[in-house]
């Protein structure tokens, strides 16, 4: 594929519905490849890079953490991958959401238990305070949650 156009990081950011920071984010990270500057030093992106932003960000709607993204592009990239690779990626992906949602609904079970518990009315005991101020262990995995 021939890649035509040069892009300064806001039009990149606007064709791939990024925002600058974030282009300039991936670009830390490595996710996307230093590009060309111009003599005055400003960033100059082709349609493969605004391709590749693309794909970060599709990525990134459907919840993949950047170490994902980081291997689903080096597949992406590489021609003679196996797409058995890219499978276990989003079946592993597929697990860890199955995981989160079924805590989530562990979470709104309890809370919808304690709002039930509480009268809602102009006293000062609230049965829903009352139970947040117990001291009970958290879960490592609600207490881990990436943040990327």
């Amino acid at each position: 594929m021939e890649y035509g156009g040069r892009f300064n990081i806001g039009e990149a950011a606007r064709q791939s519905d990024v925002s600058a920071k974030m282009v300039r984010h991936y670009e830390s990270l490595g996710l996307l490849p230093s590009v060309d500057r111009t003599d005055s030093g400003y960033r100059q992106y082709t349609d493969k890079e605004v391709h590749t932003l693309r794909f970060i960000k599709r990525s990134r709607d459907l919840g993949f953490s950047m170490a994902e993204i980081s291997e689903l592009l080096t597949l992406w990239q590489n021609r003679r991958r196996s797409s058995s690779d890219v499978r276990k990626i989003a079946l592993k992906h597929v697990a860890d959401l199955n995981e989160r949602m079924s805590e989530m609904e562990a979470m709104k079970r309890a809370l919808e238990a304690l709002i039930h518990c509480c009268h809602g009315d102009h006293r000062p005991d609230c049965p829903i305070l009352d139970q947040l101020g117990q001291v009970q262990k958290v879960p490592t995995s609600v207490k881990t949650r990436r943040s990327d």
